[in-house]
């Protein structure tokens, strides 16, 4: 399994402690970093696509109702989940 985060979460400490759970910290190393690198560019080529994600929950942020979670009823909830979903490839589509 791997995690992908930014700059702020290179530490070897975490490092170690993610890979005794079997858990792979994949993110660029800060640029005052003292101790050589543990990672070549193979794996920071998963780095490179991380923004999709942080775009995708952006966009579900601009839906206030799952923001906010008026709904208390998981099942409602999920259902505008879906619609959210659809209404944004819809909207990637159409455009």
């Amino acid at each position: 399994m791997r995690v992908i985060a930014d700059k702020a979460y290179d530490s070897d400490p975490l490092r170690k402690r993610l890979q005794k759970r079997g858990i792979e910290l994949v993110c660029p190393h800060k640029s005052n970093r003292v101790r050589p690198a543990t990672q070549d560019g193979r794996a920071l080529r998963r780095y490179r696509r991380r923004w999709i994600v942080e775009r995708t929950n952006a966009w579900l942020g601009n839906f206030r109702r799952l923001v906010v979670r008026y709904d208390r009823s998981l099942t409602i909830y999920g259902a505008f989940f879906h619609i959210a979903c659809f209404m944004i490839v819809l909207r990637r589509v159409v455009l």
